[in-house]
């Protein structure tokens, strides 16, 4: 009997195994942190910044208003044992790969797998995508929750899945506002809207959960509101301040001009970067609203009108309220349009008849794709290498600084304090600019119980508090570090 249901059994054809390629381009994203990225990338700036807030081994950096603190969390059990820059990028680099997957994951049940993997595709083929993968930076992250959240949010309208998409919502809800508070606002709002608007949706169980989820991922940015600000209204008054005033300004040029690099344009003065390698990005505004077109006539309305929307609202505030830009401030926008251009191109292909002409279509995108990609890489190596020379640069400073007998507990001011005084192992602080989080009195009080450099651009000469103070060029750096008479040999 037993031999005779083997039989039967092997008689039987078995259906083809499906290819897992949203695995597959979650593995070839991780390949390619981890082979282009990771073994050359120091620390920037704004990860000094949000890595001292856990590192054991080295004082807080100030956390300015608008910064949440969901990305310090993530690096902080890393951080717990090592303070090894390549350990994290490699967890970091993982980490984002898997969460990919996971993200893209929940919408193959609304697009099915090939046109999910697709839309994976086109974002992880991005050189932002690729560069802020292993890097502890939010907007990452944001990107990825905000591709989760928009999903369960489109699942929780099926019953079979309703409770399992409420749970989903919330925590993606909360997860990206923990990461950046301003970024989980924009998402919720048009979730919210829909919640209200469209009949199938206009149920209170997913308002609910977007509305639970802004609370937990907020909470402890509105608790650190009144601890350190007096209120959400104040803190929000020093954010904009910060950020050199919220109002009304179109950024939509700087955008275009940096889509490329530099890294951040703040003053944006640079000239245009990789113009030809720029155009596609022209299209894609297009090409999204040719995707709402056409779901408004088919079955995918809801799969896509959403994921436009929130992209839509993501990119408000750095197309209409700040007057700088960066390539990682729509990593967010991105993530949520690749997937309705995947949905269009693949009805486009399947579109064309006769089979021949599809082939020949498919082939020619498949082409088209691959020279993207390669562009992509090409720019990533480019803006990689900037990275990479700047943080080399702290890292010099940081060791002359020591040699001049800045030793912990110390002290660093001026230009690039926070990156080079992480570097040092020092404090930092400053008495001007977006970032003042101290007073001359206080700075100078300080200077003498500690040994302190106050650091400045060369050709700009020392600050005001350091006139009188022993200069010491830095080579290779383009500054001159000054310390206290008494700290001078």
């Amino acid at each position: 009997m037993i031999a005779l249901r083997t039989v039967l059994s092997s008689a039987v054809p078995r259906p083809p195994r499906r290819i897992p390629w949203l695995a597959l381009v979650a593995l070839a994203y991780a390949v390619v942190q981890l082979a282009l990225v990771v073994p050359h990338l120091g620390l920037g700036w704004d990860e000094t910044v949000y890595l001292s807030q856990v590192d054991p081994r080295r004082p807080a950096a100030y956390f300015s208003a608008p910064r949440s603190r969901g990305i310090s969390l993530l690096a902080s059990p890393v951080l717990a044992v090592t303070d090894s820059t390549t350990v994290l990028r490699v967890v970091l680099a993982l980490l984002s790969a898997a969460a990919l997957y996971a993200a893209y994951r929940v919408w193959q049940p609304l697009l099915g797998p090939g046109r999910t993997a697709l839309a994976a595709l086109l974002f992880a083929g991005l050189w932002t995508t690729m560069l802020y993968g292993p890097q502890a930076m939010p907007n990452l992250w944001v990107a990825l929750c905000a591709v989760a959240a928009v999903g369960w949010f489109l699942r929780a309208a099926h019953p079979p899945a309703r409770r399992r998409a409420l749970i989903g919502l919330g925590a993606m809800v909360a997860a990206a506002t923990g990461f950046r508070f301003s970024d989980g606002v924009w998402l919720a709002l048009p979730l919210l809207a829909a919640s209200a608007i469209v009949p199938a949706w206009r149920r209170p169980a997913p308002a609910l959960a977007v509305l639970t989820g802004l609370v937990v991922g907020g909470a402890e940015w509105i608790v650190e509101a009144y601890v350190r600000w007096g209120g959400v209204g104040a803190r929000l008054h020093v954010s904009s301040a910060t950020e050199g005033g919220m109002g009304t300004h179109w950024a939509g040029g700087l955008a275009w001009r940096s889509l490329n690099g530099p890294l951040l344009c703040r003053p944006c003065h640079v000239h245009h970067v990789h113009p030809v390698l720029t155009l596609w990005w022209l299209a894609l505004p297009v090409l999204a609203l040719v995707a709402c077109a056409l779901a408004w006539r088919t079955r995918r309305r809801a799969a896509t009108l959403l994921p436009v929307a929130c992209a839509a609202a993501l990119s408000i505030p750095y197309l209409l309220l700040i007057d700088y830009s960066a390539p990682r401030f729509f990593l967010p926008a991105y993530a949520l349009l690749s997937l309705p251009l995947a949905t269009l191109a693949v009805h486009g292909v399947r579109a064309i008849r006769p089979p021949r002409v599809r082939a020949l279509a498919a082939g020619s995108a498949a082409v088209l794709l691959a020279l993207h990609l390669t562009a992509q890489v090409q720019i990533l190596d480019h803006n990689a290498a900037d990275a990479r020379a700047t943080a080399h640069r702290y890292r010099t400073a940081a060791h002359d600084l020591r040699r001049l007998g800045l030793t912990p507990p110390c002290l660093v001011s001026g230009v690039h304090a926070p990156p080079i005084g992480y570097y040092a192992g020092c404090s930092s602080a400053d008495v001007s600019g977006n970032n003042r989080d101290t007073t001359v009195h206080t700075l100078l009080r300080r200077a003498a119980r500690e040994p302190t450099a106050a650091l400045a651009r060369t050709r700009a000469g020392p600050p005001d508090y350091a006139r009188t103070w022993a200069s010491h060029p830095l080579p290779g750096t383009g500054l001159t570090a000054y310390t206290p008479a008494h700290d001078n040999g």
